[in-house]
């Protein structure tokens, strides 16, 4: 009998191993230079080697697609049938759905979504090259060539025709369509339960995870900022376009970069455009066409696509958000609307503490930070750390905390060794995804309101700026800059580095910024 007791325990105790679960925990990973921008992508792991081939699963799918639909490379293949005319060409399946999506969004859009926009954009870079604004007349060319026929696709045969030599460009859904496909590559990988994949602000969410998303305030984009919007995303992509990082200067005027191909003019009347989707084709469109139509327009189309939702932000600072957006909403506490603080600024801006007069809450510091990179090449971001000290060289405040693991922090020696305490401060690096217009790869901005790590505002005085990044089986490099905080505006260049090309700093008004 006892025999038999053990029998069966054993082959109960070999069946629960055989289905129990593995606990995951989140593998971080930041790359550079990822389709023209950055990359950050989230695995939840039930081991290291696990994130490590989904991660390598995730950027194998990435570079599969962008050697597919890029138009920045000559050796693609959407570039090698872009200099096809008139005659029918296999393509592969991704390019042929990609071609067929950027048909179906230019009816449902109105014509506000085309590929051809392409042509615009380059007739504005060419002016601004030259500074000076299209002609009339250049404009109105510009216009008539987006209008016509530019492909001819034959499902039976997936073959595509090239038909004119109007520009064209994949750009609007492209990146968000690839996210997806890496997203789907990493979760098919053994021990992965759930992904998120962030290319340069948009971003996808699969598997068992409720991700925390923040969405960038266009009139305040540095990491460190206030967002407008925090969202509790699972199983949807979300996509932010906007005009506020891109663009050209004409005559000391920037003109966005998002252009209405039906006018040939670039549009600003939106300067945010945030979409939640299902389908990450969807959410890329809608994001791209939401920053040409007017508001109204946008409200009525994104009703139309099953179970979008959307938010813009206008020019004039309003936040105008889809029936259905809130859900999405995480609970919070009420943040300011992306106006008010102009009306702050009016208001007296010194006050004074039990030690003497606080920081001139009318000023705040803008550090511009800009990481090394080889053109071309996809790099892993270093680890960074960006921090105040005061002149008894004590820590004020930790802007930033970049880091894949804790046990890593202690590479950022100057940051780590300075105060012992900042090694347990795993908890100051940002862990929420962020959606927001598309960024230069390796550029990053932060701010400084004069606040201390507590939410204090400093006394104005001396302070040192340090930047340190350090890099796995690479070098390590600090940037210190001692400035004066009293009212009086002041701008540094710092000498670039091995691992941090450029970097500045701006103590200004913040009315001068907006």
């Amino acid at each position: 009998m006892k025999q038999i007791f053990r029998t069966t325990l054993g082959l109960l105790l070999a069946v629960w191993r055989m289905n129990a679960v593995e606990p995951s925990t989140i593998h971080v990973f930041h790359h550079e230079n990822v389709l023209g921008t950055s990359l950050e992508l989230k695995l939840a792991a039930t081991s290291e080697p696990a994130a490590a081939k989904a991660e390598a699963a995730a950027l194998a799918e990435i570079d599969r697609l962008s050697n597919i639909l890029s138009g920045y490379s000559p050796a693609s293949e959407f570039s090698h049938w872009r200099e096809t005319r008139h005659s029918p060409v296999r393509v592969s399946a991704e390019l042929f759905e990609v071609l067929n999506l950027f048909d179906e969004w230019r009816g449902r859009s109105g014509g506000a979504l085309d590929a051809s926009a392409e042509t615009v954009t380059k007739l504005w870079k060419r002016c601004a090259a030259q500074q000076h604004v299209p002609s009339d007349a250049e404009i109105a060319a510009a216009v008539a060539s987006v209008k016509g026929a530019h492909w001819q696709l034959d499902a039976a045969t997936r073959s595509a025709t090239h038909l004119d030599d109007t520009p064209l460009m994949l750009n609007s859904f492209t990146k968000s369509y690839i996210a997806s496909h890496a997203c789907d590559a990493a979760m098919r990988v053994a021990g992965i339960s759930a992904a998120v994949v962030n290319i340069g602000g948009d971003l996808v969410v699969r598997g068992d995870l409720s991700e925390a998303v923040n969405i960038a305030d266009p009139q305040s984009d540095a990491e460190n900022s206030e967002p407008i919007s925090r969202l509790r995303i699972r199983d949807r992509t979300v996509a932010t376009s906007g005009s506020y990082r891109r663009g050209v200067e004409i005559a000391g005027r920037h003109y966005s970069h998002i252009v209405d191909p039906r006018t040939g003019w670039p549009v600003d009347h939106v300067l945010s455009a945030t979409v939640i989707a299902p389908s990450a084709a969807d959410a890329g469109a809608l994001a791209t066409t939401l920053c040409v139509l007017a508001p109204a327009e946008s409200l009525r189309l994104v009703a139309a696509v099953a179970d979008a939702e959307c938010l813009l932000i206008t020019r004039d600072g309003r936040r105008i958000a889809s029936k259905g957006w809130s859900q999405w909403e995480a609970p919070r506490v009420q943040l300011a609307a992306v106006g008010d603080v102009r009306g702050l600024l009016n208001a007296s801006s010194v006050v004074e503490t039990a030690t003497g007069p606080a920081w001139n809450s009318s000023f705040e510091l803008t550090i511009n930070v800009e990481l090394a990179r080889i053109e071309g090449q996809r790099t892993k971001r270093p680890y960074v750390a960006v921090w105040i000290e005061d002149k008894d060289k004590l820590s004020v405040r930790t802007l930033a905390l970049w880091f894949a693991k804790p046990k890593w922090l202690p590479d950022l020696k100057s940051w780590s060794h300075a105060d012992k305490s900042r090694a347990l401060a795993d908890g100051t690096q940002i862990t929420s995804s962020v959606s927001s217009a598309t960024r230069s790869p390796g550029k990053y901005t932060l701010k400084w309101d004069g606040k201390d790590d507590k939410g204090q505002l400093v006394q104005p005085g001396k302070y040192t700026v340090f930047i340190e990044a350090a890099r796995e089986h690479g070098t390590h490099q600090v940037m210190r800059q001692e400035m004066e905080f009293t009212g009086a505006p002041q701008k540094i260049e710092l000498k670039g580095n091995l691992e941090i090309s450029a970097a500045s700093l701006d103590y200004h008004r913040k009315a001068d910024m907006r």
